[in-house]
């Protein structure tokens, strides 16, 4: 993650045209968007200060400083979050955790009771750390490896994926934006830099979008699958972070009742406890 801060911060001036901010657009620009010294300019402070500060060289940096350049590259909610977080990053330190972390057993409880809501818990980089039935009907966790269930490996290195998800486009450009915010809360997460490098790696898709810098929290939506099994399920949902553990959020699909997807998840659900009974 080192460089992190200087590769967002151009990334978010070369979207901005100099004539959106009241700058003359002609010349010739070696850069696109915003030069250094045009966002010092128009934040209020010396051109030596905000080249530092993209050079990640900035660990006092100012509230009042980081709230003038999100208002110059016109950050929003998200992305002002996460430009306060890698512009002050968490001391380096022992970041070692448990391989799977635990999901505590009143949360599996509160899963399993919600019989007809597919949920599922997901974890540090996207990790699936827990599921109830329908979750697993849906989803299939329980068919892989634990080091396979993670939704970035999934959505970008399952051949089946771009079937499975009908906007594959974007899932996968919605699920590298909520990892990047992942990655800049813990950037010194060895596990979370051998993830990266492995979907660098073997997935083009997955260079392309990290390199874009886009960072969006998957707080709720609207998704779309083609099971195998029910067919097209259009599933809006909802993510609750667990209080007692941040890292953790409950990600729980809600059909409209009486929909045609609730129905067919009704019938998902009766097909999973029949073939469960009868493999047991």
């Amino acid at each position: 993650m080192d460089g992190e801060l200087g590769d967002f911060l151009r990334s978010r001036r070369a979207r901005i045209r100099p004539e959106e901010v009241g700058l003359p657009s002609h010349g010739r620009r070696r850069v696109p968007g915003l030069r250094r010294e045009e966002v010092a300019q128009l934040a209020g402070v010396s051109v030596d200060y905000y080249i530092r500060l993209e050079q990640g060289r900035g660990p006092s940096v100012s509230d009042a400083v980081l709230d003038a350049v999100a208002r110059v590259l016109r950050l929003d909610e998200t992305e002002h979050a996460y430009l306060l977080t890698v512009a002050r990053p968490q001391k380096k330190g022992n970041t070692a955790r448990p391989a799977r972390p635990r999901v505590r057993p009143g949360v599996q409880l509160l899963l399993d009771g919600m019989e007809r809501t597919p949920a599922f818990v997901l974890g540090r980089r996207m990790d699936v750390l827990a599921w109830n039935a329908l979750g697993d009907a849906v989803n299939g966790f329980s068919a892989l490896a634990p080091a396979e269930r993670n939704i970035p490996r999934q959505v970008f290195l399952d051949p089946a994926a771009p079937g499975f998800y009908p906007d594959w486009a974007a899932v996968a450009a919605q699920t590298v934006a909520n990892l990047r915010i992942d990655a800049g809360r813990h950037p010194d997460d060895p596990r979370m830099a051998m993830l990266i490098g492995e979907l660098s790696l073997k997935s083009a898709d997955f260079r392309r979008l990290w390199a874009d810098h886009e960072v969006k929290e998957c707080a709720y939506g609207t998704k779309r699958i083609q099971h195998p099994v029910a067919g097209l399920l259009t599933l809006p949902y909802e993510t609750l972070t667990v209080p007692a553990d941040p890292d953790q959020t409950i990600v729980a699909y809600t059909p409209e009742p009486g929909s045609e997807t609730a129905e067919r998840l009704t019938l998902l659900g009766s097909w999973k406890a029949t073939t469960a009974a009868t493999n047991n």
